[in-house]
């Protein structure tokens, strides 16, 4: 099946509203701090205004991909879109720290659909090599969302706290392509080429996309403490370093074709986190706010390639009438990983210190891959 150019388009447009659409407000996290200084526990709180769209994805995924198979990909576009700016731009005019958090809660929901239907529409449209270029296609326009919402966040949040969440605005305009361009293939008819190695048993990638997003997303809920507590940066200055690991990001993702041509997806995984683990040791050892901009790319870089990793690998292995599900219980692994990830941390910032953590989690890092090197060796042998 021929798929246009604007198709194509409302894909990708979809995708860049999903993964790293919560990173729009985090350089206003600690301006919220400040304002809600008087709330016990604010310092955990704000951070929960990026996880907790997570906690709902996480949940409420599997449910959500049975929702779509009954209403259709498209159908459930248009709500999801609706529900994205609705629930988004809620934080332009709530008052009560309670409700912005549940209000973050339901943004979640949307956020989900609109990653169940983009994964789901990858694989019904895009077959083997195909597919892989389009993958990272599709994680570089999810790095050039993210460019897009920190930068915006960061420049917003230097004039109001509140003003970052009227980026939620733009689900309306991928609105008006999803109505007139999104094409809905019903997989039921479709004969895939070779199913000898497909399987519904995903539970190797679910946990392991889990573990991906625990660590990358330790960027987003800290970086921005780092660099603005410690070095004293700007909600501009915070968002322009970040928008860099994103820059990188989409690179890593353009380049995960090329990595799959030489290596195994496997193989792809514990090179990715060596190269964060790397990113996480050279961020926690700068001196100087600027030379962020070069450490922090490195780290950006790794994720990119691994999300696009993650995503091809469930498409390689899932069977085509099990799309929705696979895709549903994937997008709950990552955005259970988003949500843990500071919870998980925070215990050992608290400990070490927001810097010193950095290097700590990368060592650390460094030490579970060569167990994991060690385990793949034995596999094999």
């Amino acid at each position: 099946m021929h798929i246009s150019p604007a198709t194509k388009i409302t894909l990708l447009l979809i995708s860049m509203l999903t993964m790293m659409s919560n990173v729009a407000i985090v350089t206003m996290l600690p301006h919220l701090n400040e304002h809600f200084e008087h709330i016990e526990n604010i310092e955990l709180f704000s951070r929960l205004m990026i996880t907790l769209p997570s906690l709902a994805i996480a949940l409420l995924s599997p449910f959500l991909g049975h929702l779509v198979y009954k209403i259709g990909k498209k159908r459930a576009s248009v709500i999801a879109l609706i529900l994205f700016s609705l629930f988004g731009t809620a934080g332009l005019y709530l008052q009560d720290i309670y409700n912005l958090l549940f209000s973050r809660f339901l943004f979640g929901i949307a956020i989900a659909l609109l990653m169940i239907i983009a994964t789901t529409l990858i694989g019904d449209y895009f077959k083997n090599e195909a597919r892989h270029k389009f993958m990272g296609t599709q994680s570089a326009f999810i790095s050039i969302g993210g460019i897009m919402f920190i930068v915006g966040g960061g420049i917003l949040s230097d004039i109001d706290w509140r003003y970052p969440f009227g980026i939620y605005i733009l689900g309306l305009f991928v609105l008006v392509f999803v109505i007139k361009y999104l094409v809905e293939i019903n997989t039921h008819e479709q004969k895939e080429e070779d199913d000898t190695y497909l399987n519904h048993n995903l539970w190797y990638i679910y946990l392991l996309a889990f573990i991906l997003m625990l660590v990358f997303y330790i960027l987003p809920t800290q970086m921005p403490f780092l660099m603005i507590n410690v070095f004293g940066a700007s909600g501009t200055l915070t968002g322009a370093i970040i928008a860099m690991a994103f820059v990188f990001n989409a690179l890593g993702a353009i380049s995960f074709a090329k990595f799959k041509a030489k290596f195994h997806f496997s193989s792809i995984y514990l090179i990715g986190m060596g190269i964060i683990a790397t990113g996480f040791i050279l961020i926690g050892n700068v001196n100087n706010v600027y030379f962020f901009f070069l450490t922090s790319p490195i780290m950006g870089f790794g994720g990119g390639l691994l999300m696009a990793n993650m995503t091809s690998w469930m498409l390689d292995v899932a069977h085509h009438t099990k799309r929705i599900k696979a895709s549903a219980y994937l997008s709950s692994a990552y955005f259970f990983g988003q949500f843990c990830s500071p919870l998980a941390t925070m215990p050992l910032v608290r400990q070490v210190g927001i810097k010193n953590f950095f290097i700590v989690s990368g060592v650390i890092l460094f030490i579970v891959i060569l167990i994991g090197k060690f385990f793949t060796k034995s596999r094999a042998t």
